[in-house]
C-alpha cells in the first residue's frame, strides 16, 4: 500500500479546477475524466417537475458518478453543487455585469451552497453524501464591490456565487456556517472516510 491510494485508484468525474485543486492539496493522488452529462438539460427537466436545488446537486453528482464509472474498474468520485438564495437555484453568470448584480441581490442576506458527492464503482453509486454551507454577505458598499470586480475579473465568473472564498471573495462575508471543503464544491471528510473503509486510503 503507498502512502496515500491503494489498489485500482481514484477517478474525479469532474472538469472542476476547485475540486481538482482540493485533492492536489490534499496529497490524493487520481484521474480527472469529464462525464459528458447535459447539466443545463437535468436541470431544466428537474426543475421543471418541481425538484429543489437540493436534489438538482444529488441527481447530478450521480449521473456524473455512474458515467464515468461504467466499465472502470476504480472508484469513481461525482460532485455537484448548486446554490439556493431564496428558494430558488442560480447558474453561473457570463459578465461582469451580470456578477455586480447577482452580488447586490446577495449583499446582506444568507444564502446555501449544496454539494453532493456519490461515489460508484461498476456502474453502480455505493455510496452518497449532501453537505450544505450557509454563507451569509456582509452589507458592502457599492465602491467595495466595484474594486472587488476590478480585482478579480473574469475569475469572479467561475463560480456561481461570484466569488472564491479562497481568493479576495472572503471579504464579501459577514459569516459562514459550514465545511470550507463544502463551500469549495468537494466535502472530504465523509468522502476519505468511506476510502479508507475500503483500502484506498492509508489509515
Amino acid at each position: 500500500m503507498s502512502a496515500t491510494l491503494a489498489k485500482a485508484g481514484l477517478v474525479l468525474a469532474s472538469k472542476s479546477t476547485a475540486r481538482r485543486a482540493v485533492l492536489d492539496g490534499a496529497g490524493v493522488p487520481y484521474e480527472a475524466a469529464t462525464s459528458g452529462v447535459d447539466e443545463d438539460a437535468v436541470k431544466t427537466a428537474m426543475l421543471a417537475k418541481g425538484a429543489g436545488a437540493r436534489e438538482v446537486a444529488e441527481a447530478l453528482a450521480e449521473l456524473k458518478a455512474l458515467a464515468v464509472s461504467k466499465g472502470r474498474p476504480e472508484y469513481v468520485v461525482g460532485a455537484d453543487q448548486t446554490l439556493e438564495f431564496e428558494g430558488g437555484l442560480y447558474d453561473k453568470v457570463e459578465t461582469i455585469t451580470q456578477a455586480r448584480e447577482r452580488l447586490r441581490r446577495l449583499r446582506g442576506r444568507p444564502h446555501q451552497l449544496h454539494s453532493a458527492v456519490v461515489v460508484a464503482k461498476d456502474g453502480v453509486a455505493v455510496w452518497r453524501e449532501t453537505v450544505t454551507a450557509t454563507l451569509t454577505m456582509r452589507d458592502f458598499s457599492d465602491d467595495f464591490l466595484d474594486a472587488y470586480l476590478a480585482a478579480e475579473g473574469e475569475a469572479a465568473l467561475g463560480s456561481v456565487g461570484c466569488y472564491r472564498l479562497e481568493g479576495q471573495g472572503v471579504q464579501l462575508f459577514s459569516n459562514i456556517d459550514g465545511d470550507y471543503f463544502t463551500i469549495l464544491g468537494l466535502p472530504l471528510m465523509g468522502l476519505f472516510g468511506l476510502l479508507r473503509q475500503r483500502g484506498e486510503l492509508a489509515t
